[in-house]
């Protein structure tokens, strides 16, 4: 059986992956009917009154994710209550049996929007320590239950920068993973993590890292030609040059890139206030659509650098594309004002990091791609023990998708 379990800070995304499955879920019940129905020479209807008896008829450990959509939505959300007490402590009950459950564990840590607990009158913020000890009750809670594996999804993965060590720091994305793994998890499923090399810090625990290129890809064709022979791609730093020659090899454009100094002794603290001393860009982008991506925006000053050195270097429209949109702080009424100095054109990011209605999705500068259906796909075919290569691999989606353009 399959579950998702949805911490509160990832519940809009839960809920939305668990609506993709349904519709997987559905599509694959329709096949197999069909298959079933003409090997048999029975009626689809009779067909499909007796695989819902048969269902019935198993022990609950042996039944599939259930047949109808109200059956399937009420097995897949594994209902639980949590619980924040004065002091700060998290406190996970599950309420319903997950013994022999693949449990699939969501939460966003990204989240700072209000949430609600039990026992706490007001709705709660929390931080992105917060979140992550309200994932870590959840875990145990599930591993408590008996949960046959568990598995988290990440859509941003926590502490990600901290994963090089310059002098006596720590490595604190390996760290956050390996408690995971302690704790008994099997597998992580995230977006665009920062740095590959998190991966290799895993004795058994597995991460799968998913890309949201062909979502971005599919936004950006809404409002640029992705055939135009003005387009250019273009790198905002040395970090991002393999993710951006994906972009350009695959759009056959072709690659410039912004190389950037920084006095590492200074933190950025907002949009303006960055510890960035010099830019030089490669490339020439006079008259040209520029396309840049990046996987996070925390306060957005290295992007609205970027974007102002390619402005004077003579582009016109820019359209930058960002994985893990964070905008924190000020970020979105800074990013509102050098819209309205015309110093971008379109920013695209992913609903990876939860953003509300009333704030940056209402800005006309901001374009959202849904990665939840991509996380719903890799949720089903590991619960399947199928291959994720196409997933992780999308250039046979992005070709078809230039195809159609």
């Amino acid at each position: 059986m399959i579950g998702i379990l949805s911490c509160p800070g990832g519940k809009h995304f839960a809920d939305s992956i668990v609506s993709h499955l349904v519709t997987i879920f559905n599509q694959k019940h329709r096949e197999k009917i069909d298959i079933l129905s003409e090997k048999y020479g029975l009626p689809k209807d009779e067909l499909h009154a007796k695989l819902n008896l048969y269902q019935e008829i198993l022990p609950v450990r042996f039944r599939s994710a259930g047949i109808t959509p109200q059956q399937q939505k009420s097995n897949i959300n594994i209902p639980a209550k949590f619980t924040k007490f004065a002091n700060g402590e998290f406190k996970t009950e599950i309420l319903t049996t997950v013994r022999d459950y693949n449990i699939y564990i969501v939460q966003d840590v990204e989240n700072h929007h209000p949430l609600k607990f039990n026992g706490c009158e007001e709705p709660q913020i929390l931080s992105v320590n917060d979140n992550i000890m309200c994932l870590l009750t959840t875990v145990d809670a599930a591993l408590q239950a008996d949960a046959k594996r568990v598995t988290v999804v990440l859509p941003t993965y926590p502490y990600s920068r901290q994963h090089q060590k310059k002098g006596r720091e720590g490595l604190a994305a390996s760290r956050i993973g390996q408690i995971l793994e302690y704790f008994g998890v099997s597998r992580i499923i995230t977006l665009d993590i920062h740095s590959k090399e998190i991966e290799n810090s895993f004795n058994h625990l597995r991460l799968e890292n998913l890309h949201a290129s062909y979502q971005m890809l599919k936004v950006l064709s809404s409002v640029i030609d992705l055939k135009d022979e003005n387009l250019i791609i273009v790198s905002p730093d040395t970090g991002s040059v393999l993710r951006n020659k994906f972009y350009s090899s695959t759009l056959k454009r072709p690659l410039g890139m912004i190389y950037k100094e920084r006095d590492y002794s200074r933190t950025s603290r907002s949009a303006n206030k960055n510890n960035i001393t010099k830019m030089k860009l490669l490339g020439n982008v006079k008259n040209k659509n520029v396309f840049m991506c990046d996987d996070m925006l925390g306060t957005g000053g290295t992007l609205l650098k970027a974007m102002s050195l390619l402005k004077k270097r003579g582009a016109k429209k820019i359209v930058a594309a960002v994985s893990l949109p964070f905008f924190s702080g000020s970020a979105i009424d800074v990013f509102d004002q050098a819209y309205h100095d015309n110093l971008f054109y379109r920013v695209i990011g992913t609903n990876a990091v939860y953003h509300s209605e009333k704030t940056l999705m209402r800005k006309e500068w901001y374009l959202s791609a849904d990665v939840s259906n991509l996380f719903a796909k890799s949720i089903y075919r590991l619960h399947y023990n199928r291959s994720l290569s196409s997933l992780l691999d999308n250039r046979d989606m992005i070709n078809e998708l230039l195809r159609k353009n």
